[in-house]
């Protein structure tokens, strides 16, 4: 038991199977189709909507220690900040963009090395199985299937906002029963369903499973779309900028700038997604290490330059959490530009759930083919050669909680989950070097193992200085997953039947 519990799969096996008729995917993603999907997946609620309530924090009516970052609990005790609440970064949440993409530099360099080796469908689930055993993977796959799902039923709720919103400015206004979520920081809103949530992620579903390539093209549209809408805001709201509005530039000073870097990480999954379509990919050996590195470099920009306009344009304390960048140009009476920046965002946020959904049903997909999940996840449709089965579960398994809860509960419980997989693929970049330094490395990370040891460092700063509360759901999510390997995946996995 023991052997098998960290034995590693062949990178020769992992390819092998990708040749096999019955999962073989359509290979027709080039360079720049990568960096649509990582710019689709990495901008959208991450700049729309967590922008907002990263800056302004979130207030609660009782004190506990479980609403404080573990951090501010391990350096000031009872005194810690975030016991009344997530401390908010203030206009400083643009230091925050800056923090995550400093952390985001070294795990993108260690993912790009990876998908290079390891073209396969997974992600970094597939990469800690060919490096770090098969205990490890699970539990990496586990917390990805939280992960992707939890992140997009947050997507659904930011899309569901803003679109509410469009709608009001065209002089529609939906029922509040069906377009606000049921429960919102732990108390009912009175809403029935969240009906717009949940019929979004339903019709991309039905994209995904007719096909990579039609998926790809939406995608690509909905980015081109919404980067001009991030360049009509940042270049038309620029002129509105006060100083004054800026000022105290980081209210809850470190642990603010932090904690809103932690909530916002949420957003670069979509460094994930890019690696989970390396199956699907004409040239991965080329492709993946400039798509992923691609994506990192223009997200940045883009979110540093939202931040510093949208909180240069009005005080921090007055945004919509749900809508904040609309809600500011309708403070200045830009009530065009705001709705066509609603437009744009709409877009952003439908391109994040098409390009989340692809790497969560890959994911089941990949799981399924080693045998730690049933068989029919990796059951590749006849006629479009899409992961079909595991692509409508991912759909309902979203869709339906889309409805219920709001969105900083949801990002919180995902970013947790991102930054283990971040930390333990740098960890197998570099215990691939000691194991296997003779494999060909088409891309290779410079300065090693330092740049691996700093992405270490810098997702576990970020996992502290996330809520307490959200460790104590990691844990519990991460004991389910070990009792799921050990009675069911463990007898089934590929490894110990073989």
């Amino acid at each position: 038991m023991s052997s098998q519990l960290w034995r590693t799969k062949s990178i020769d096996r992992l390819l092998a199977e990708t040749e096999e008729p019955s999962h073989r995917l359509k290979k027709v993603l080039g360079p720049w189709s990568l960096v649509a999907l990582g710019i689709g997946a990495v901008i959208g609620t991450g700049v729309w909507v967590l922008s907002g309530t990263a800056a302004m924090g979130k207030a609660v009516a009782i004190k506990s220690v479980l609403h404080a970052p573990l951090l501010d609990l391990l350096l000031h005790g009872s005194e810690a900040v975030g016991i009344a609440g997530r401390p908010g970064a203030g206009p400083a949440v643009a230091l925050s963009y800056v923090v995550v993409a400093i952390a985001c530099s070294f795990a993108a360099l260690c993912y790009a090395e990876l998908a290079a080796m390891i073209p396969v469908a997974g992600s970094a689930y597939t990469y800690t199985y060919a490096t770090l055993g098969e205990l490890v993977a699970w539990v990496v796959g586990w917390n990805l299937i939280l992960e992707y799902a939890v992140s997009n039923m947050a997507v659904a709720v930011g899309f569901s906002a803003y679109f509410d919103s469009i709608l009001r400015g065209w002089g529609i206004n939906l029922p509040l029963a069906l377009s606000k979520p049921v429960f919102s920081g732990g108390a009912a809103t009175g809403a029935v369903f969240n009906v717009p949530a949940f019929l979004i992620v339903m019709l991309l579903t039905v994209l995904l499973v007719i096909g990579i390539r039609e998926s790809v093209g939406a995608n690509t549209v909905m980015v081109i779309i919404k980067v001009v809408a991030i360049l009509v805001f940042v270049v038309g709201a620029a002129k509105y900028v006060e100083v004054d509005n800026l000022r105290p530039f980081a209210p809850n000073g470190a642990q603010g700038v932090l904690t809103g870097a932690a909530l916002i990480f949420f957003a670069y999954i979509g460094f994930d997604s890019v690696s989970t379509a390396a199956e699907e990919c004409r040239q991965p050996q080329r492709d993946m290490p400039f798509g992923l590195l691609m994506t990192l470099l223009l997200t940045m920009v883009l979110y540093v330059a939202v931040a510093v306009v949208l909180t240069g344009i009005v005080n921090y304390k007055t945004l919509d959490p749900d809508a904040p960048v609309a809600s500011a140009l309708n403070q200045l009476g830009l009530r065009g530009m705001s709705r066509w920046v609603s437009i744009g965002a709409v877009c952003g946020m439908v391109s994040s759930l098409l390009v989340y959904q692809l790497g969560q049903a890959r994911i089941w997909f990949a799981m399924s083919r080693d045998r730690l999940l049933p068989g029919a996840f990796s059951a590749v449709h006849p006629r479009f050669r899409t992961p079909h089965i595991s692509t409508w579960i991912a759909g309902f398994v979203v869709a339906i909680p889309s409805g219920l809860w709001d969105i900083g509960e949801l990002a919180e419980l995902s970013n947790i989950g991102t930054l283990f997989a971040f930390a333990l693929v740098c960890a197998g970049v570099w215990v691939l070097r000691r194991r296997r330094p003779e494999l060909r490395r088409p891309f290779r990370v410079p300065g090693m193992p330092w740049v691996a040891l700093a992405g270490i460092l810098c997702c576990v700063i970020l996992m502290t200085s996330l809520p307490l509360v959200t460790w104590v759901r990691f844990v519990v999510w991460l004991m389910i997953g070990l009792v799921i390997y050990f009675a069911y995946s463990r007898q089934r996995s590929e490894l110990h039947q073989r």
